[in-house]
């Protein structure tokens, strides 16, 4: 049997091992992580293998479907590329699972590795049936994950919004499918490859995958329910919502966009990719400002970075629909190896976010500080997966977002004097997005981590278990190596590349350089990594030849981030919080400036009354634009889902199954109705 054979094989093997596993953890909570973990590191190497291989396509049935229908299952350079993401992901995720305090996860620990054989089935599907089973289990699956602390109010609210879109999700994604399948005989991928849309039916593809998977990747404004379900989850849940599921989304939007709707689409099909991605990333990068919760502000950096991939989808298809195949592949490049980064350091920095909300009791910024000499290890983390978030060279953060500057750059030759404007205002918004992006980092680094404590339970702070630890470090390292190899990431992405746009990155992405023109100036990370490593060598020794030169007397060692604060008075042995920077007050200028016209950002003052303990503070407001009256209409209807979802859930698991049934019956004998038009 061949390579890309055998790939397959064993990537249907592992989902089936997923939900298997999934079944004993019923009885057995900790089997979850720890079957997960062997089987996503061995997955991991297949997928790297199979990449490394050439990524040649492959396919089977599986005798599982309608009736006289079997499923098929696929692998070719994109399922290939985005496995291999998963997986990584999923490991890291994994392992920190393991590091269970006093059995948190254990109610809801089966459907872990459900989640995870749901996204990897969805990265495999070959046919219609395939996709929406597997796209609607990771839902459900993630749904009740989210539900782990399901006492809380605020938990229960943000997953009944969760489920509430991933309904209108549903109720989009599945009409697209059975409007490409409309003139094809079967729901085969293959098939519907020789059938693509045309005329109307081509425009309410569009228009339905981008809500159907666009809601699920947290493209604006359908992000929405987006930072309440990432905050809501546990840290290692939050991890692959926010560095996998929201990929899988993507994946499925490519797939559907890019491969299944073929070549002859119009340019401008790329616009509304551009512009919601533009719109996503400036409000994603703003609110990651403003929130004082440390996944929040992770989560809204989600928005950001989805963002930024959209535009490089959205360029990739105009620049192929208008015949400029290298411009083409040098988008696809850049959105494809940003969102392999942002896979990376995402997950990355929400395990950190788990870690301190477990070691020092909270996740606000208002609360935490000095954490780097209680957790360092978690502080080395957070400064790695920062660096990326940031987009400081030579992190994969940079890597990607440079890439796609580089098509921005290059677009204009896209199109007329309308599409150019179009770009033109679209680079601003990403440099926009990228600043906004590094002012959160700083913020979310030097209020949590630097300083001094602010809270007894952060000046005691324990630093996470050993396997947290080692999921932390291998991300952190997965990551690094992106950043210093993009080359090679994108050598990966070749396949997934020509299939897509029909060229890639031949001559243009070595292995210590990446250029957007073979004859033109590129980026070397590892040169770039040496030189700021030397400097850095000789900044030190600049520095400790001047202390020994001068002594004592001119020598004087301080905290590293005091804000400005004097030393704490013996009666404040954690110092007095007033008198150094705090979430809020590093925010005030963008939120005065901006915040109040895009977020509604209001503040107020809350003071004491009497008898009351509690200190006066600055409380904000935020109000995301979905929510405002532009969108009233969107959030009614959210509403009533959310209503609906609210009283399904306590069906009972013959209605359950009942309802699943007749959902599946309406779908095909609407792809029934769709073939006699």
């Amino acid at each position: 049997m061949t390579l890309p054979g055998l790939a397959l094989g064993g990537f249907a093997l592992f989902v089936a091992a997923l939900l298997l596993v999934g079944a004993a953890a019923v009885a057995r909570p900790r089997f979850a992580a720890l079957g997960a973990l062997p089987l996503c590191a061995a997955g991991a190497l297949l997928a790297l293998a199979y990449l490394i291989g050439g990524a040649h396509p492959a396919a089977i049935a599986v005798p599982i479907g309608p009736p006289g229908v079997a499923m098929t299952l696929a692998i070719d350079g994109l399922s290939g590329f985005f496995l291999l993401l998963l997986l990584l992901a999923g490991a890291a995720a994994s392992a920190t699972a393991l590091d269970d305090h006093q059995g948190e996860y254990a109610a809801t620990a089966p459907f872990f590795p459900v989640f995870l054989g749901a996204m990897a089935l969805t990265l495999l599907a070959a046919d219609a049936f395939a996709l929406v089973i597997g796209f609607e289990l990771m839902s459900l699956a993630s749904f009740a994950l989210v539900l782990t602390h399901h006492r809380d109010e605020a938990v229960r609210t943000a997953a009944l919004l969760y489920i509430g879109m991933a309904a209108i999700g549903a109720a989009c994604l599945i009409p697209a499918l059975a409007l490409i399948a409309q003139a094809a005989p079967d729901l085969r991928f293959a098939t519907l490859r020789a059938h693509p849309p045309e005329g109307w039916r081509a425009v309410a593809v569009l228009a339905l995958v981008l809500v159907g998977a666009g809601s699920k990747a947290g493209l604006a404004p359908l992000h929405v329910w987006l930072p309440p379900a990432h905050s809501a989850a546990p840290g290692h849940v939050s991890a692959l919502m926010s560095g996998a599921m929201t990929k899988v989304a993507l994946y499925v939007l490519i797939r559907v966009l890019f491969d299944l709707c073929g070549p002859a689409q119009p340019m401008w099909w790329g616009l509304p990719l551009v512009l919601l991605g533009a719109a996503g990333a400036v409000l994603g990068g703003l609110r990651a400002n403003m929130e004082g919760d440390i996944k929040a502000v992770l989560a809204c950096s989600t928005v950001e970075n989805i963002g930024l991939i959209a535009i490089g989808l959205g360029l990739a298809l105009a620049a192929r629909a208008v015949d400029l195949g290298q411009l083409a592949a040098l988008a696809m490049a850049g959105a494809l190896l940003h969102a392999m980064a942002h896979g990376m350091f995402k997950p990355l920095l929400f395990l950190c976010a788990g870690a301190t909300q477990h070691g020092a009791g909270t996740r606000r910024l208002d609360r935490l500080g000095g954490l780097i000499h209680r957790m360092p290890v978690t502080t080395a983390c957070v400064l790695v997966g920062g660096a990326c978030l940031a987009g400081l060279p030579p992190s994969s953060g940079f890597a990607g977002e440079w890439t796609l500057f580089q098509a921005v750059l290059g677009a204009p030759r896209i199109g007329g004097i309308f599409l150019q404007t179009v770009i033109s205002v679209t680079a601003l918004l990403m440099a926009l997005a990228v600043a906004l992006a590094a002012a959160a980092t700083v913020r979310l680094i030097g209020v949590a981590f630097l300083g001094r404590p602010r809270s007894p339970r952060a000046a005691a702070a324990v630093e996470a278990g050993l396997p947290a630890r080692a999921g932390m470090i291998g991300l952190a390292a997965v990551s690094g190596l992106i950043g210093l190899f993009p080359g090679a990431v994108l050598a990966l992405a070749g396949p997934a590349q020509h299939l897509l746009v029909g060229a890639a990155m031949e001559g243009r992405a070595g292995g210590l350089v990446i250029a957007p023109q073979a004859d033109a100036p590129g980026y070397a990370a590892p040169a770039i990594a040496a030189l700021l490593g030397l400097c850095g060598v000789l900044v030190a020794m600049a520095v400790r030849r001047y202390a020994l030169a001068n002594g004592a007397a001119g020598h004087r060692r301080g905290p590293a981030w005091d804000g400005g604060f004097g030393a704490a008075p013996a009666w404040l042995p954690f110092g007095d919080p007033l008198t150094q920077y705090g979430g809020a007050s590093f925010a005030q200028p963008l939120r005065r400036s901006l915040g109040t016209t895009l977020l509604a950002a209001r503040e107020s003052v809350f003071m004491p009354e009497p008898g009351d303990t509690r200190p006066a503070r600055l409380e904000v407001a935020l109000h995301d634009p979905a929510d405002t009256h532009l969108f009233q209409p969107a959030a009614r209807a959210r509403d009533a889902l959310s209503g609906l979802a609210d009283r399904m859930q306590f069906l009972t698991i013959r209605r359950t199954l009942s309802l699943m049934f007749i959902a599946l019956v309406l779908f095909l004998a609407v792809v029934a109705a769709m073939e006699q038009m």
